[in-house]
């Protein structure tokens, strides 16, 4: 197996456990700040029964190899294909993207200068502009359950 596929796999296993946010909070679209926040969860994938062992990416309407990755335009952000470790006839879908919207606050907006729906991931990502001392607040995520059987 080789070192980037192990990579993707170690991954997969950790994100099966916890989701994995990238950064500290659950923030998943680029705030007043800049910083652009990725939110990454694991989900089975869709498999054809004609093409077991590949995913089915269904926004390019084609198979993909385990370790392959694809954009989900006309959304923002990509998935990539991976292989479960437990159960070596399942696939997962990585999924990455922009996360929940903020809630609703009057003295945040979003930066339409700022925000390029047609970027490539993770430029696509919202970008919010807010009043000086305002943060902007994330819908709860719930945490998988790490026991799910059809992961």
């Amino acid at each position: 197996m080789n070192a980037h596929l192990s990579l993707i796999l170690a991954f997969a296993i950790t994100a099966i456990i916890v989701p994995f946010i990238a950064g500290a909070d659950q923030k998943g679209t680029a705030d007043s700040d800049g910083e652009i926040r990725i939110y990454k969860r694991l989900i089975p994938a869709d498999v054809l029964r004609d093409f077991p062992g590949m995913c089915f990416a269904s926004t390019r309407c084609a198979t993909v190899e385990p370790g392959k990755s694809w954009d989900l335009t006309p959304f923002c952000g990509r998935s990539t294909c991976v292989q479960n470790e437990e159960n070596k006839t399942k696939l997962l879908e990585l999924v990455e993207d922009c996360g929940p919207l903020p809630l609703a606050n009057d003295k945040c907006k979003l930066d339409t200068s700022k925000t390029n729906k047609t970027a490539s991931f993770p430029y696509c990502c919202p970008i919010f502009t807010c009043e000086a001392g305002i943060t902007l607040e994330y819908p709860e995520i719930e945490k998988e359950d790490a026991k799910k059987s059809d992961i």
